[in-house]
């Protein structure tokens, strides 16, 4: 079950608890990876669902940024004010070219997915080699997922090794995990207020444990095809040395 971009949009931007969340997770998705001309400088970046809170900062210094939506969930123009790089897309078959992406986000589009199986597998193709994804998915025994007050409570909320083994079905090589949105699913102003201390508390002290959500960072792993190479040269020996050391027949 897809949630509306418009839902989804006055969440993230028009409630506190909301921008709250962005910030949480955001920071996170930064720490694992940074925004900055070193780190990013001449890569594509791509968001999955509705990634795009989590993008901004990487339109300075990214060659290229996308921001996918599936149709059953709905488009909106973004980012607010710049030239629009937000698409309309079907869930598994997505307007790029095999290889194109380094980086991929995907946000409230694996849980909600009716195919989640296909969407991994287009997540794969779409990836250079070497290129890297980051799931983020609702944590199953975390507090967001039984909330249906916010996105994180629709879906199929995942556990950390369900997630790592339907990424391994899809050919993905699993890197690393994280965790984000330790505050309770509140809007009063003491869960608002405190919420960098509880983000902070929750990296430290409970892992994944109380986390509203879980991500895995995948990458895309292609094996090089195996040639003969010298070995198999000097196995066979070149064609010119064919014959010497034999007698030549003398024409009668």
């Amino acid at each position: 079950m897809h949630l509306d971009v418009l839902d989804l949009r006055n969440f993230y931007y028009r409630t506190q608890l909301g921008r709250a969340a962005q910030k949480a997770v955001r920071d996170r998705v930064l720490a694992l990876w940074p925004a900055t001309a070193s780190e990013i400088a001449g890569q594509t970046v791509v968001g999955y669902g509705f990634a795009v809170p989590l993008l901004r900062p990487y339109l300075a210094h990214a060659r290229r940024v996308i921001g996918l939506m599936p149709g059953q969930q709905g488009v909106m123009p973004w980012p607010a004010g710049m030239p629009n790089v937000s698409v309309l897309c079907e869930e598994t078959r997505w307007p790029l070219e095999t290889g194109l992406v380094d980086r991929l986000i995907l946000l409230h589009g694996l849980e909600t997915s009716e195919h989640p199986s296909a969407l991994l597998e287009e997540a794969w193709r779409v990836l250079g080699p070497g290129g890297r994804a980051l799931l983020i998915v609702p944590n199953r025994a975390g507090l967001w997922a039984p909330r249906e007050t916010t996105p994180f409570g629709f879906g199929r909320p995942y556990t950390l090794g369900q997630l790592d083994a339907q990424a391994r079905r899809a050919g993905f090589v699993p890197e690393r995990h994280a965790a984000a949105l330790y505050i309770p699913p509140s809007g009063r102003r003491f869960w608002l207020r405190s919420a960098q201390m509880w983000e902070g508390m929750g990296q430290k002290v409970s892992g994944l444990l109380a986390a509203g959500v879980v991500m895995l960072e995948v990458s895309k792993q292609v094996h090089a095809p195996r040639r003969g190479g010298l070995g198999e040269a000097v196995r066979r020996p070149l064609s010119v040395l064919e014959g010497v050391g034999q007698g030549v027949a003398t024409p009668t």
